[in-house]
């Protein structure tokens, strides 16, 4: 935020706890480091994946397009999510709908999301994990986990 030299704005959304879901602002001479100097601006972003969240918490989504995934990927930071979006890449080519939980957030905020979108399977990927190349298959109905390789995790899904 140190480059917003007027007035910065933040959108949020209604009635969601969510934070911001776009920010942006005025700056003067930031093109400068690009060698464009004196040049002001007004910019804007926005984050897709907390737009999605805020849609689908406040149900915005149309029935038909509202497919359950079969197993979610709790996210644990950027090295883990790197090493669960290969598997989930893996798993959506086989015909298991997967997903990876878009933001490093609290777990308990993302076995949240997974009970309240009835998701029935949770794949912890931690540091353990990944250093054994293994995953946790978490079964959010009988509160069952085990430590599985990706073959056995695959036929565990596929069932």
């Amino acid at each position: 935020l140190n480059y917003y030299t007027g007035s910065i704005f933040e959108v949020v959304a209604p009635k969601v706890v969510m934070g911001s879901i776009g920010g942006g602002g005025r700056y003067d001479d930031l093109t400068g480091i690009f060698g464009l100097k004196n040049l002001s601006g007004v910019g804007i972003s926005f984050g897709l994946d907390r737009i999605y969240l805020v849609l689908e918490e406040m149900e915005l989504f149309p029935e038909t397009v509202s497919v359950k995934p079969k197993v979610l990927f709790v996210n644990y930071g950027p090295e883990e999510a790197m090493y669960a979006i290969d598997t989930v890449k893996e798993m959506r080519n086989c015909g298991i709908s997967a997903e990876l939980y878009p933001d490093h957030t609290k777990i308990a905020k993302q076995f949240q999301y997974a009970e309240k979108k009835g998701i029935a399977w949770v794949v912890l990927a931690g540091t353990e994990e990944v250093k054994q190349g293994k995953f946790t298959l978490k079964n959010l109905h009988s509160g069952q986990q085990e430590l599985l390789t990706k073959e056995i995790l695959f036929q565990k899904l596929n069932y």
